[in-house]
């Protein structure tokens, strides 16, 4: 875990365009893998999350990974405090209860009209009000006894919970002015308890993340 001044220019940087968050979260990986490699951070199994508290303007990333991260790179002024590094190496059984929080890209594919012989993706259109957010949730979980794959394809995350429970908060939209300028990332909160139905299933979950948008801080789900 990483705690910044979110006053200090390169914090700010970070806050305000979501591709210089991503290179913050990949600095501290570099030399893993070949540079420019297209998938560096799914085999480095690299994932993130952050959060940001204005009034005390502390900048808080979290950052999950395979292999150990190196967090010199960042400025010594813009920290308020040595990372904090833990290994985690927990099981979970059938029937566990644990509170969780994930930042997702909830989106839907909307067809683009092409003929079904041309096999076009469909366009990504992002869920923008929390009840639909919830239902986009909802479909990745597991009853017990259920197979990882949904009926429509889906994967499932290996965990159930009470939809009525589920806390859903619609964050601001983050977005890139650089290189990928036109990126904008829609981003919604859940939070709640999930019961253990699948212990395989929801560690591949933990490990790998859930929805789109892991490179931009989407996607981890946090337990205890």
């Amino acid at each position: 875990m990483l705690t910044l001044d979110a006053r200090h220019p390169f914090a700010a940087k970070s806050l305000v365009d979501a591709q210089d968050m991503h290179r913050t979260v990949m600095s501290g990986f570099r030399g893993w893998v070949a540079d420019g490699d297209a998938d560096a951070r799914s085999q480095m199994g690299v994932l993130s999350t952050w959060s940001v508290d204005l009034k005390a303007a502390a900048l808080v990333i979290v950052v999950q990974s395979r292999v150990p991260g190196d967090w010199s790179r960042i400025p010594q002024a813009a920290m308020t405090s040595r990372p904090r590094i833990m290994t985690v190496d927990r099981a979970f059984r059938v029937g566990d209860v644990m509170e969780f929080r994930a930042v997702v890209n909830p989106v839907r594919s909307v067809p683009t009209g092409a003929p079904p012989s041309e096999n076009v993706r469909g366009k990504r259109v992002a869920h923008t009000r929390p009840d639909h957010v919830k239902e986009w949730f909802v479909r990745r979980l597991q009853p017990e006894g259920e197979p990882r794959t949904g009926p429509k394809g889906g994967v499932r995350i290996g965990a159930t919970t009470d939809p009525g429970a589920l806390a859903v908060r619609m964050l601001p939209t983050v977005s890139s002015a650089g290189s990928h300028k036109g990126l904008r990332i829609v981003r919604a909160e859940l939070r709640g308890k999930l019961t253990v139905t699948d212990p395989q299933a929801l560690a591949e979950t933990l490990t790998e993340g859930i929805g789109h948008a892991r490179a931009y801080s989407c996607g981890l789900l946090l337990t205890r």
